[in-house]
Parts: structure tokens; C-alpha cells; sequence
């Protein structure tokens, strides 16, 4: 029976998220002097509204929690990010050192916003399957993610987009709306910032990593270092295969999933996905739940 550690992409950042993190004046002045910048600054209202300083203090906070489970003595066996999270996910697993990865970071969310700065996003679907949505896909929309059965994901342009949206409630989904997302991730609209951020990985050098690292896109576990750099190099560009990646993590044993802050997206998406274990938010949970339940899985073993 095993433990996985996930940490969320673009959506449940807030003002503030980074006040409070454990050791928090520590990875903050760390990035800080990595980035050149006050870090401190980064999850401001108006520094939120730029998708750089967004994936920036995703980063940040999943590392802090990350480090600071592994430090009280949580050992995970498996490591998975959603989008922009894959980033913390290989920091945690050993793959890819901190520093390396908020320069990665900076430029990729710098990319982003360059390559669609407006008029482009994500809308969330909740109610069809994937097999009843793209059928009313048009020509500037995109499957974006597959979180869960009936709950996915389009990007594209506004128009096109609001288009499908309506198409979708018409065909019988439960909601349709517009995710808190400024670029139109993980479709073919991507793929050249993708080659660009891929290119910037042959000057950093990634490490097997400690833990298994399961990619959010192809559901698949990676362990060359080659294969996880171009893994986070393009996800950018690639459908979110979030659902299918928490299936193949529970056919692996995994018994209990926690979700790195900010939010409790993941928990409720990993939830449906698994068809036995326990799955926490530890923003919601707490760490001493969190630490109970490992050690409780690791006592059961």
C-alpha cells in the first residue's frame, strides 16, 4: 500500500497564499534571490492577475508542504501534478532541484502569457462524457483536461469557447463556466512556447528521481531524467490526463493521496477516480491527520 503526494495547477490561487507556509522566510528568501525579486510580493491581487506570478506561488507553496511532510518524517511513494504542478511534484520526488525550477517557471508562465495575453482560456464542463463533448467541439476549441468521467475541460478562443458552452448545456451538462485561467493551456495553441520552454532544459540537469513520478498527462510513471524534462517541457501543450493518471496510481497500490495547498480540487477529482484508499486535502486536513493516516497505511503494510 503506498502514498502519493499531488499538487494542483492554475485555479485555487488566492491572495496570500503564500503568508504562513512552513519554513516560510526561509523558501521565500531563497526564491527571492533565485528570481531577483521579493517573492514575498508574488501572491498579491494585482500580481495574481498574470500568469506568471500564479504558477510561481504554486510552486513555492507545493515545495514548502511537500518539504515539510518529508521532514516530519512522511516518505511518499509516488509523486503526480497537474499541469503547472508537475513542477513541485518533480522538486519533491529529487528530479529537478527548487532553483531550477522557478527559473523553468518564470519563463513558462512568461511564455503563456506572451503567446495569448487575451481573448483565450479554459471552461470547465461538468455532466458529459468525453464521448458527448467533442462531437461539439468547433474549430478554435480544444479538450484541455479529463479530470474526471463527466467533469472536463475546453480551451480556446472566448467566442468559440462561450459557444460550446452553450451547446453543452443544450446537450444536458449540469454547468458550464469559465475557469480563472488567462491562456488557452494544454492544447495545439501551445505547442511553440512548449518547444521554447524545451529548450531551455538542456541547461539543467535532472536527477532519477527518489520516488515514482507519474505524469498527469499520459497517466504513465517516468523515471529517466530525459523523459520527465520533456514531460514537463510540453505539458503545456498536452490534454490533462488527470483521471486516468489517478486510476493508474490506485491500480499501483496507492491506498492514500494528499493534495499539496492551495484547495481541495484534487481531492474531489482523486476521489472519483479511486476505487479504494483514502484521499486528504492537507489544507482542509490538516498535518497531523495527514501523518496519522501515512502512518497508519505504513503500520497496515
Amino acid at each position: 500500500m503506498k502514498i502519493l503526494l499531488t499538487f494542483p495547477g492554475q485555479g485555487p490561487q488566492r491572495p496570500g497564499m503564500l503568508q504562513g507556509l512552513p519554513d516560510g522566510d526561509a523558501i521565500l528568501s531563497q526564491a527571492s534571490e533565485v528570481l531577483g525579486e521579493p517573492a514575498a510580493q508574488l501572491d498579491s491581487a494585482d500580481a495574481l492577475r498574470h500568469t506568471r506570478a500564479v504558477q510561481l506561488c504554486l510552486l513555492i507553496a507545493g515545495t514548502a508542504n511537500a518539504r515539510d511532510l518529508l521532514a516530519r518524517g512522511l516518505t511518499p511513494d509516488m509523486v503526480c501534478g497537474l499541469s503547472i504542478g508537475a513542477f513541485p511534484a518533480a522538486v519533491a520526488a529529487g528530479a529537478l532541484t527548487f532553483d531550477d525550477a522557478l527559473r523553468l517557471v518564470a519563463l513558462r508562465g512568461e511564455l503563456m502569457e506572451q503567446a495569448y495575453p487575451e481573448g483565450y482560456g479554459l471552461t470547465a464542463v461538468v455532466g458529459l462524457s468525453l464521448n458527448q463533448l467533442e462531437p461539439l467541439l468547433g474549430e478554435e476549441t480544444w479538450i484541455a483536461n479529463i479530470n474526471a468521467e463527466r467533469q472536463l475541460v475546453i480551451a480556446g478562443s472566448e467566442a468559440a469557447m462561450q459557444a460550446v458552452a452553450q451547446k453543452a448545456l443544450d446537450a444536458g451538462a449540469e454547468k458550464a463556466h469559465r475557469l480563472r485561467v488567462s491562456v488557452p493551456s494544454h492544447c495545439m495553441l501551445l505547442a511553440e512556447p512548449a518547444k521554447k520552454l524545451a529548450a531551455a532544459f538542456a541547461d539543467v540537469t535532472l536527477e532519477r528521481p527518489r520516488f515514482a513520478y507519474m505524469s498527469g498527462s499520459s497517466a504513465r510513471v517516468l523515471w529517466q531524467p530525459a523523459q520527465i524534462a520533456e514531460d514537463l517541457a510540453f505539458n503545456m501543450s498536452r490534454t490533462v490526463r488527470w483521471h486516468e493518471a489517478m486510476v493508474a496510481a490506485n491500480e499501483r497500490e496507492v491506498q492514500l493521496a494528499i493534495e499539496m495547498p492551495p484547495g481541495a480540487v484534487l481531492t474531489g477529482l482523486t476521489r472519483q477516480a479511486f476505487t479504494a484508499g483514502e484521499v486528504l486535502s492537507l489544507e482542509q486536513g490538516g498535518t497531523t491527520l495527514a501523518l496519522t493516516l501515512a502512518k497508519r497505511l505504513r503500520h497496515a503494510r
